[in-house]
């Protein structure tokens, strides 16, 4: 016997999704797999459960349970594949399902297809120009599923530090501002000041803020454009390295279409008594946040004091990533099923 006490609508068992774009799904698989077998990088699968979850603050993992033990859908594959680099030290990538809790929306799915590689002894730079090589390959998607060839504008990439993207659209140095500093910056421009957030304030979360509300709507709305360099307060598990004025800087990077995030990546951290330190920091910021603190995943940390080989690597959003290049608004537009009807 059925009992759903969810509202049953007379179509929403079909897919949201158009043929067009099921079939533009199937081919930027296709192509990706192709891409990637050309430059003899091994595709590798990972489990999507683990006992482990993410210690990162800004997320929070899906929870089930085993034989009556406590379990987590990842929300990325990366610790799995990092220590599969550890053990065979070859270029390796990966296409899964990744879940993350409390995120639904336009741009959000709490389940969502991810496309994670890692490249040996690759600088942020060379990773960022594989990307762009990739999203040109995949461009004429649009068009090769409806059945019509030809040529599409080719895509246009911009490479912009965050130095230099908050300096330019909002005044500030974002390496040497304070929070203050910050919340004076929104005030002069009428920026909305969310409820409970003070001068007082974490600057990270200041700068977060003023990236959304100032930075991300200066840029170009039909290019992409590569933010490199990030304070290194927001190193997450990239690497911390001068820059050319001598500013410690975390070796990272975010790829946008418009305003759109689709990539996070890194010129990949291997010091593990460093990685530790940032897992205690992490928890430390889930409890000032209210949040549980989350157990470190011990295998993880092992391959760490194995040898990580010297790479980059980052996770791309497919399902974001096939939006732009459908021309999609909202996510459930390019998911057979969305989370409203799965």
């Amino acid at each position: 016997m059925i009992n759903d006490k969810r509202p049953i609508a007379e179509n929403l068992w079909r897919p949201r999704a158009s043929n067009k774009v099921l079939l533009a799904r199937a081919l930027m698989l296709k192509n990706i797999r192709a891409f990637f077998d050309a430059r003899d990088v091994i595709e590798v699968e990972t489990p999507l459960l683990s006992h482990y979850s993410t210690p990162d603050p800004h997320l929070d993992s899906l929870q089930s349970s085993f034989r009556g033990r406590v379990c987590y859908l990842n929300t990325s594959p990366e610790f799995a594949m990092k220590r599969l680099l550890a053990e065979h030290g070859h270029s390796i990538y990966q296409i899964c399902k990744a879940f993350r809790d409390d995120e639904l929306g336009p741009l959000h799915n709490p389940e969502f297809t991810m496309l994670e590689w890692y490249q040996i002894d690759y600088d942020m730079l060379q990773l960022m120009n594989e990307i762009a090589d990739l999203v040109i390959k995949l461009s004429s998607l649009s068009t090769m599923s409806s059945g019509v060839h030809q040529p599409l504008k080719k895509p246009s990439f911009l490479h912009l530090s965050y130095q230099r993207a908050f300096e330019n659209f909002a005044g500030i140095n974002p390496h040497q501002t304070d929070a203050n500093q910050c919340y004076q910056t929104a005030r002069n421009n009428n920026i909305e000041i969310p409820q409970g957030m003070t001068p007082d304030d974490d600057v990270d979360a200041w700068l977060d803020w003023l990236l959304i509300q100032l930075v991300l709507p200066a840029f170009d709305k039909q290019g992409f454009t590569f933010l490199y360099d990030y304070p290194a307060s927001q190193c997450a598990l990239a690497k911390i390295e001068n820059n050319d004025q001598q500013i410690a800087v975390a070796k990272r990077f975010e790829l946008f279409f418009g305003e759109v995030e689709l990539a996070n990546g890194f010129n990949e951290l291997t010091d593990v008594h460093e990685q530790l330190h940032r897992f205690g920091l992490d928890n430390e910021s889930r409890r000032k946040a209210g949040k549980h603190e989350v157990c470190i995943d011990e295998n993880f940390i092992s391959a760490l004091r194995s040898g990580l080989p010297d790479c980059s690597g980052v996770a791309l959003g497919l399902d974001r990533l096939l939006m732009v290049l459908m021309s999609a608004a909202q996510i459930d537009e390019v998911l057979s099923f969305s989370w409203g009807n799965s």
